[in-house]
């Protein structure tokens, strides 16, 4: 084991607790998404709840690391790697809570022939996180198995850059959606589960450079 910190188990304990609202976050995005393509809307709406409580402790964590690199002067010659990567990860979990906040908000009707797909879009965008999630506890404890997880997210967000593709073509050829602007409705949600796993595999690209600085 080459941990980051080795020295500073506490700071450890909160990156584990920070990197594991992550992996949350992406989980209830995606049981919450199912849950509104199956049309259980309550259920839906307490996962929303449930996320946006999520990204304020989140929020709350990540201040309390950051407080501690500065005014216990960890880790100095990492520490703006270790912040790039705690506030990408932020993002991440802010990305989460937005797109079920904006089905709430919006409430697009998703025809039944589209759901499967769209669902499909969800999975393969929460699992982009889950090997995030992965790749950034490698980055603070198992340096040599960052690029594993890396590969994963890269596999996954092209997975989901396919599968939008195929959806909004769907959306858009399809004589059983008449409206216009239905269609651009579709189109943009379709694009807001997507844009999670791009901004996965951004954060997994800063990773892999940060990996690459600590082995020099």
């Amino acid at each position: 084991m080459n941990g980051l910190f080795s020295r500073t188990k506490d700071l450890q304990a909160s990156m584990d607790g920070f990197i594991d609202r992550v992996e949350k976050a992406g989980l209830i995005f995606f049981e919450g998404l199912k849950a509104y393509f199956s049309g259980k809307m309550e259920r839906f709406e307490e996962y929303t709840i449930e996320l946006t409580e999520l990204e304020s402790k989140a929020d709350a964590v990540r201040r309390d690391i950051k407080y501690k690199l500065y005014t216990h002067m960890l880790i100095p010659e990492s520490r703006g790697d270790v912040l790039g990567v705690l506030e990408t990860l932020d993002d991440v979990i802010d990305i989460t809570e937005k797109v079920l906040e904006h089905f709430s908000i919006e409430t697009p009707d998703i025809p039944e022939f589209l759901r499967e797909d769209f669902l499909d879009l969800a999975e393969l965008s929460y699992k982009s996180v889950e090997e995030l999630a992965k790749a950034s506890r490698a980055f603070f404890t198992e340096l040599k198995l960052v690029n594993n997880y890396v590969n994963k997210v890269h596999f996954y967000e092209h997975e989901a850059d396919k599968l939008e593709k195929i959806l909004k073509r769907k959306i858009f050829n399809s004589e059983k959606i008449k409206d216009f602007s239905k269609r651009v409705h579709l189109r943009y949600f379709a694009e807001k589960i997507a844009f999670l796993s791009d901004e996965a595999e951004s954060v997994a690209e800063r990773l892999a450079i940060y990996a690459i600085k600590r082995r020099i």
